[in-house]
């Protein structure tokens, strides 16, 4: 039987209760927007001389603010932000962080507070190989006052020091740990066995004793 053209039926009746809900919903976004926003900070919103309302972002004109604010929360409107935004950060210089800026001031002033209390006790033991016949070094440091540091050590050519003339046959061995002044020791300029079980280092927390261990690579002094 068709009911379709019968007396009474209400075509599109459906389509129409869901268009005016639509409706509904965007007039409370409207109410509720026009309530929560203050539209006198917005920068892009603008009232014209023919008593209209205009977007500065997106050259839109629209007929009350209702309607500015449903444009506002749009795609164009949102993608118009997004794409400023990013012009204006990459115009921006880059920013520094007052914070690290005041941690690193502080750091140095830290280190240049720093009172030296004097040399390290040191003891150098001269040492060989029992397998190689190789023969090396052992330094043990003292630093009994130490704080939260732990000792460096490098190695320093003749050439890098202006304490004594340079001299090509010799290097120094440099021990430095705050806030004892760093100490140098003069060794032959050899080539350092680094193979396994040849040089090491430690720093015993418990004992405020550095050792060092080293062999040359070939056997005599």
């Amino acid at each position: 039987m068709d009911f379709q053209n019968r007396a009474g039926v209400n075509h599109g009746k459906a389509g129409s209760s869901a268009s005016q809900a639509n409706i509904d919903r965007r007039e409370r976004l409207r109410k509720l927007a026009l309530e929560t926003i203050d539209l006198t900070k917005d920068p892009y919103f603008m009232k014209n001389h023919l008593g209209s309302y205009e977007c500065r972002l997106c050259l839109t004109l629209h007929s009350n603010e209702g309607s500015y604010l449903a444009h506002t929360q749009g795609k164009k409107h949102q993608s118009n932000l997004g794409r400023r935004a990013a012009r204006e950060q990459k115009d921006q210089p880059p920013q520094v962080d007052l914070g690290v800026q005041a941690a690193n001031k502080v750091k140095i002033a830290n280190q240049r507070m720093v009172i030296k209390i004097g040399r390290p006790g040191y003891k150098v033991t001269k040492i060989r190989d029992p397998i190689t016949r190789q023969l090396g070094l052992l330094y043990q440091i003292q630093y009994p006052e130490i704080g939260q540091v732990k000792p460096q050590h490098r190695f320093m050519s003749a050439f890098e020091q202006h304490i004594e003339a340079p001299n090509k046959n010799y290097q120094y061995l440099l021990f430095a740990a705050e806030p004892y002044e760093t100490i140098g020791f003069k060794i032959q300029s050899r080539e350092i066995d680094r193979g396994e079980g040849k040089f090491f280092t430690h720093w015993d927390p418990d004992s405020k004793q550095f050792h060092l261990q080293l062999f040359f690579k070939n056997n005599t002094f």
